[in-house]
């Protein structure tokens, strides 16, 4: 295990399950869990937190069991997953002209191109999520995905942000925060989820994530390594359930167990002479139910959600030819019987399963391999992402401001010493030469120790502050 590494929380706020899992990178690069805890949710309905009280209930109870799975754990900032009808997404344009052209293009010029985005006029009940770069500009070069280190005047990007309505984001803030949490950022959950299925090969290919969730269904559409698109679909495994429990007059609980253990995703595959027998409430006789009706009702709803796909797929120009890594299915609508084959059929684009167990190392219990967490993995490996980022940036700034600092102390000195030299001391110029050498190889080898001491000692204290 890599004790250096910090521990992350990813916390799933679904409509079914509330889930929290805790996880540390080792040596290798994988995810190792430290932690898992889940509660059935009550207060979110359609990925939207309708009841606090019951929410905040449901959260602790995670938490417990997480903490019950390793007592040792810390928990206070979590990254959190938001969903729900109320996401939208557009897509923007952004430039910006430089003032020093002879500089290299950095990070602090991409920072301020993205953070302009968050000025874009959208409706004022709604607020800005994210902003995703998809595509950088510089002059006349287009198409450029790391623009950093050239030179050029103008910088611009492509950019896809995604939006939310503000009171839908305040209730899961609120929710978080009364629970003795701090949210450390929000992520769309169909991102969350691509992270955890999907593989440097898949996001060049072209792919689908398909995320399907207890109230919604999460569409995240990947090109050539961008993200091309974002869409909820308004209906889930509940919907599913809703019509089993309306269809066949049956209890929800006996109704989302019937799903589970029967359910098929393609009616043909069926079979005719099974029936599924339910108790009968309060004496009534018991009423048999067919497996071939059963599968007729999860169909219809799933054709449904899946021409939500197809819909969204051709807005957006990506036909089954360009989708070379296919769809991916994941959550936990996506453990239905024979779903690979009814989505092929319905889209024309080849479908497989998405499981968690990309990044993960091994060890883990196998609940964690199932495509309901992808999500929960998914924010986690977000908040590593994150981290990098920040401890890259932090090494690059220290070595910039040191480097700066040495070259000012060693013109400094070598003026000294040229003021204290006297005609009669004057050296020649090959002393001159190689006592610059000596020094410049004594002070780099002396400003590099101390650089490394405290950098050591620098993430030494943001870990301990941490954990």
């Amino acid at each position: 295990m890599n004790q250096e590494a910090p521990i992350i929380v990813g916390l799933d706020i679904g409509t079914t399950k509330i889930a929290a899992i805790a996880g540390r990178k080792n040596e290798f690069g994988k995810l190792e869990i430290l932690g898992f805890g889940k509660a059935t949710s009550f207060g979110v309905q359609h990925g939207m937190v309708l009841n606090i009280d019951q929410t905040i209930k449901a959260i602790r109870q995670a938490l417990e069991n997480c903490y019950a799975s390793n007592p040792n754990l810390e928990i206070n900032e979590v990254y959190v997953g938001i969903a729900g009808h109320h996401i939208k997404s557009l897509q923007t344009r952004g430039d910006i002209v430089r003032n020093d052209t002879d500089a290299e293009i950095s990070q602090k010029d991409i920072d301020q191109l993205i953070n302009d985005q968050y000025k874009t006029v959208i409706p004022a009940s709604d607020q800005i999520i994210d902003v995703i770069p998809q595509q950088y500009i510089v002059d006349s070069l287009q198409n450029i995905t790391y623009p950093i280190g050239m030179s050029g005047v103008k910088v611009g990007a492509n950019f896809h942000i995604i939006t939310g309505d503000k009171n839908a984001i305040r209730n899961i803030n609120r929710s978080v925060e009364k629970s003795g949490l701090k949210i450390r950022d929000l992520v769309l959950q169909p991102l969350a989820s691509a992270a955890a299925v999907m593989c440097d090969m898949d996001f060049e290919a072209g792919v689908a994530i398909v995320d399907i969730g207890g109230g919604t269904t999460d569409l995240a559409v990947f090109y050539e390594g961008i993200l091309k698109h974002t869409a909820v679909i308004p209906y889930g495994g509940e919907n599913i359930t809703n019509d089993i429990k309306n269809g066949l007059g049956v209890l929800k609980t006996q109704a989302e167990q019937m799903k589970v253990q029967f359910g098929y995703a393609l009616a043909d595959e069926a079979k005719t002479n099974a029936y599924i027998t339910i108790p009968g409430l309060r004496g009534q006789s018991p009423k048999e139910i067919s497996v071939k009706n059963l599968a007729h009702i999860i169909q219809a709803r799933m054709s449904e959600i899946l021409d939500f796909v197809v819909y969204h797929l051709k807005q957006i120009g990506m036909d089954n030819k360009m989708l070379n890594g296919g769809i991916i299915l994941t959550g936990g609508g996506s453990q239905l019987k024979h779903l690979i084959q009814l989505t092929e059929y319905t889209t024309g684009v080849s479908a497989r399963i998405g499981f968690p167990n990309e990044h993960l190392a091994s060890g883990h219990i196998d609940e964690l391999t199932k495509p309901m967490y992808a999500t929960c993995v998914g924010l986690i490996l977000k908040g590593y992402n994150d981290y990098e980022n920040d401890r890259k940036a932090m090494e690059e700034n220290y070595v910039k401001i040191n480097t700066s600092y040495l070259a000012k102390e060693q013109a400094a000195q070598t003026m000294a010493e040229q003021e204290t030299w006297t005609e009669e001391q004057t050296p020649s110029s090959q002393e001159i030469q190689d006592r610059k050498a000596k020094e410049r190889n004594a002070s780099l080898k002396n400003f590099l120790d101390k650089m490394k001491t405290k950098i050591i000692d620098m993430f030494t204290e943001e870990e301990d502050a941490k954990l």
